[in-house]
C-alpha cells in the first residue's frame, strides 16, 4: 500500500508544478493548438492555447513509478527493480504518447490541425502494438507467468484460448488482438479529448479502477490462495498497481491546470500515451473485456462516431447526432461546456463501479464459500 501511495503522490507533485513551467515553455515558443473548423464555434476562442500538455503527463507517470521505486527501496532497505509488466506497459504508454508527440509537433509546425497522415498514425501505431504484444507473451517468471495470455479475459482469463489452434497461431492472433485493442483505446481517448478537462477526469476514475482491480489481485494470488476456487495468475499485480496510483496522480496535477479554461490541452501526445496506457492495462491484468464497462465512456463516445459516420453514408447525408462526437451533440443542445464535462464525469464514475461490482461479484460468487465466512 505504501508504494502505492508514494507512486500517486510523485506522479501529483511532478504535473501540479511541473506543468506551468512546460505552460512557459510552450508560450515561449508559441506552441499553441489550432482549432479545426468544422467543430462547435464556441471552440474557436480556445485557438492558441498550449498543447503537447500529455508530455507532462508522461513524465508524471513515469518519474511517479521510478520514484516510488527508490523511495520504497531505502525507505525498507530493499532492492526493488520495475518488473517486466511495467516495462512493457510504459514501452506501449510512452510508444504510443511517442507517435503523438510527432502528430502535435506536425501540426504546430504547420500551423494546421492536421498532423500525421492516417496512413503514417497506423504504421507507428501497429508497430509499436505489434511489439508490445510479441513481448508480452515472453519473460516468464519462477511460477511460469507471463505478462499478458493468449486466452481470451473478461474478470480473469477464461477458456477461450487464441492458442487452441496451435501455439504459433496462438502468438499471431494474440498479436493481432493487442494491436485491436491498442488502436481503439489509443483512438477513443483522442475522440474524447474534445472539452476542458473530459478526457483527464474520466482517465483518472479508469485508472483509480485499474488501481484498485490490481490490488486485489496482489492479495489473491493463486500461489497465496490456494484454498479459494478463483485466483489470478497475474504477473507483477503490486506494480501494475503503482504504475496505476501513478497515472492517477500525474492526471489530477494536469487537470489543475487543464480545467475550464484550460491553460494546456493533452493533445495526441497525451491522449495516444493514455491510451496506451489503457489498452496495456486491460491485457496485463487479463481484464480485456471488462475494459469494455470500465472505459464504458470512451467506447461510447466512439461509437457515436461510427454511428454518425456509418449512419451519413448509408443515408445519403442525414445524421443521427448534432455533433460527433457525442460531447459535441450536447454543446450543440446549449449545454455549456462545463455542464457536459461534470455530467459525462458523473456517467463514467458510474460505469467504473459497475465494471469493479462485476470484478469483485466474480470473484466472490465463484468463491461461494466466502459469503458465510
Amino acid at each position: 500500500m505504501i508504494p502505492i501511495l508514494f507512486a500517486a503522490a510523485f506522479g501529483l507533485l511532478i504535473t501540479i508544478f511541473g506543468t506551468p513551467v512546460f505552460i512557459k515553455y510552450l508560450v515561449g515558443k508559441q506552441f499553441g493548438q489550432f482549432i479545426r473548423e468544422d467543430g462547435p464555434t464556441s471552440h474557436q476562442t480556445k485557438r492558441g492555447t498550449p498543447t503537447m500538455g500529455g508530455a507532462v503527463i508522461m513524465a508524471g507517470a513515469t518519474g511517479g513509478f521510478f520514484l516510488s521505486l527508490i523511495a520504497t527501496a531505502l525507505i525498507f532497505g530493499v532492492s526493488v527493480m520495475p518488473s517486466a509488466s511495467v516495462l512493457l506497459l510504459l514501452f506501449l504508454m510512452l510508444g504510443m504518447a511517442g507517435v503523438g508527440f510527432i502528430d502535435d509537433y506536425r501540426k504546430i509546425a504547420k500551423k494546421q490541425s492536421e498532423g500525421l497522415k492516417p496512413w503514417e498514425k497506423i504504421v507507428l501505431q501497429g508497430a509499436v502494438g505489434t511489439i508490445f504484444g510479441a513481448l508480452a507473451l515472453q519473460f516468464p517468471n519462477e511460477r511460469g507467468w507471463t505478462p499478458a495470455s493468449t486466452a481470451i479475459s473478461f474478470t480473469r482469463d477464461t477458456a477461450l484460448d487464441l492458442a487452441a489452434a496451435g501455439p504459433v497461431v496462438g502468438v499471431v492472433l494474440f498479436v493481432l488482438l493487442a494491436n485491436l485493442i491498442s488502436t481503439a483505446t489509443t483512438n477513443a481517448v483522442n475522440l474524447t479529448d474534445g472539452l476542458d478537462g473530459l478526457a483527464s477526469g474520466i482517465a483518472i476514475m479508469v485508472f483509480s479502477g485499474y488501481m484498485l482491480i490490481s490490488m486485489w489481485q496482489n492479495n489473491h494470488l493463486c500461489d497465496l490462495n490456494a484454498m479459494v476456487d478463483v485466483c489470478y495468475e497475474v504477473r507483477d499485480p503490486l506494480q501494475l498497481g503503482m504504475m496505476a496510483a501513478s497515472l492517477v496522480g500525474s492526471l489530477i496535477g494536469f487537470l489543475w491546470w487543464n480545467t475550464s479554461p484550460a491553460s494546456i490541452f493533452m493533445g495526441d501526445t497525451g491522449s495516444l500515451g493514455i491510451g496506451g496506457a489503457l489498452a496495456a492495462f486491460a491485457m496485463l491484468s487479463r481484464t480485456e473485456l471488462l475494459l469494455v464497462i470500465l472505459a464504458g465512456l470512451f467506447v461510447s463516445i466512439t461509437v457515436s462516431v461510427i454511428i454518425q459516420v456509418g449512419y451519413f453514408k448509408l443515408s445519403g447525408g442525414k445524421r443521427v447526432f448534432l455533433m460527433a462526437p457525442l460531447q459535441h451533440h450536447f454543446e450543440l443542445k446549449g449545454w455549456p461546456e462545463v455542464k457536459v464535462v461534470v455530467r459525462f464525469w458523473i456517467v463514467a464514475g458510474l460505469l467504473v463501479l459497475i465494471a469493479l461490482g462485476i470484478f469483485y461479484g466474480d470473484w466472490l460468487m465463484s468463491n461461494g464459500g466466502v459469503l458465510n465466512a
